[in-house]
């Protein structure tokens, strides 16, 4: 299985978050490629439910690093409720083929959920959020 980079970068903001990733099961098309994402957040996700912080300060060094996220919190949930892993692979695909957001692999873009694709170590995947314009409809 590839080691592989993931980019997240949204349309307007200068800062692109980029985590190492390694993809678990074969991948041949871009719909699989997010389907593996999304299973492996959704069981991250999940897994920050079930295990409580036992302490509940901050260090200086976290204090930085969240104000720069802009968000600085103890990390508490209140809401507890684990994500549908099978609804969540629904809602990415839709947004992809709805034009929420794009995806690029070694800087090339791939349009089409059904396109193939072939990962290698090394590669570079982008996910690259697309904002609309503000404003009302009517």
């Amino acid at each position: 299985m590839p080691d592989i980079s993931i980019r997240l970068k949204r349309l307007g903001k200068k800062r692109i978050h980029s985590v190492p990733y390694v993809i678990t099961s074969e991948v041949s098309t871009l719909r699989e490629l997010i389907r593996a994402c999304v299973e492996k957040e959704v069981d991250r996700f999940n897994e920050s439910r079930e295990e409580p912080k036992v302490f509940a300060f901050l260090t200086p060094a976290e204090i930085q690093s969240q104000s720069q996220d802009g968000k600085v919190s103890f990390g508490e949930l209140a809401n507890q409720n684990k994500a549908d892993q099978e609804q969540a692979i629904a809602v990415a695909l839709q947004a992809h083929e709805d034009g929420v957001f794009c995806v690029f692999i070694d800087d090339d873009e791939i349009r089409s959920a059904s396109d193939s694709i072939t990962l290698q170590d090394g590669s570079i995947v982008t996910f690259l959020r697309l904002t609309f314009l503000t404003g009302t409809l009517w």
